[in-house]
């Protein structure tokens, strides 16, 4: 399999592995619930509306997207790698790990800085946590994490295979660590030195704020440990603690409008 084929098929294959990982991880959930919250039908639809909306919004908004902007700055040899002219396998994971290392310092970010809060907020208000969560986002959010990588994409010149890799690993992993399941407590430890796993990211979604403010990472979890955010387990029991923001526990707070209108909103 080569780069030519995997940019040529990017879309369909983002998409396919989407489904399939949404749909696997839907059924584990089910199967095996770490947590008795369910949200709904109307839940549910809100926040795939959500998605939609803000992958409209990308489409309208910017004239190009991630792996299209890698693909021309890598074939004019660009950014930090074009300079360096390292191996291409090395380059990839190096991209890869500097990404992933930007998005949680972008994440901590959206947690300290007010105006990216307001827009962060639409997903940390969900009063309950399955996989649905990992595709709310308000549009906005969408939109700025996006302004986000094309700068980096522009900074680094990454090889473009990097840039579709660490895509799929975004979609696919924000549904895993959002999944309504949860591993063995020996297995989950064992993975957490290099992953983040559901458990782990659930305390984020506490309704504690220092819980809130913790667990950054989306995938290494050794950002968390270097950085001082990691946070092992939850005041409450895991089954049994509060998910979501106090101020927006109400049912009118989480239909469509009013989390499409969350950026406008001042409250904590």
């Amino acid at each position: 399999m080569n780069s030519a084929w995997l940019l040529a098929h990017e879309g369909s294959i983002r998409l396919g592995a989407f489904v399939s990982v949404l749909i696997v991880v839907a059924l584990i959930e089910r199967r095996w619930p770490a947590r008795s919250d369910a949200g709904g039908a109307r839940r549910t639809l809100t926040n795939a509306s959500l998605v939609v909306i803000g992958s409209l919004l990308l489409r309208v908004a910017f004239p190009v997207l991630a792996v299209g902007l890698a693909s021309r700055v890598h074939a004019q040899a660009g950014g930090l790698f074009g300079a360096l002219h390292w191996p291409a396998t090395l380059e990839i994971v190096l991209a890869i790990v500097l990404l992933d290392l930007a998005i949680y310092w972008q994440h901590r970010l959206f947690h300290v800085i007010p105006v990216l809060w307001r827009m962060h907020r639409v997903h940390h208000c969900d009063v309950a946590f399955d996989v649905t969560t990992g595709v709310r986002f308000h549009p906005f959010e969408i939109a700025a994490s996006m302004a986000l990588k094309l700068a980096l994409v522009a900074l680094l010149g990454p090889d473009p295979v990097a840039v579709i890799a660490f895509e799929l690993l975004l979609s696919l992993g924000s549904l895993i660590t959002h999944g309504n399941y949860a591993f063995y407590t020996a297995i989950d430890r064992r993975i957490r030195w290099l992953l983040v796993t559901p458990s782990m990211h659930r305390i984020h979604h506490s309704v504690r704020r220092e819980e809130t403010d913790s667990n950054y990472g989306f995938h290494l979890s050794i950002w968390d440990r270097l950085f001082a955010s990691y946070r092992a387990q939850p005041h409450s029991p895991e089954r049994e603690m509060a998910i979501g923001l106090d101020a927006f526990r109400e049912p009118s707070a989480q239909r469509l409008p009013a989390l499409l209108a969350q950026p406008f909103k001042p409250q904590r």
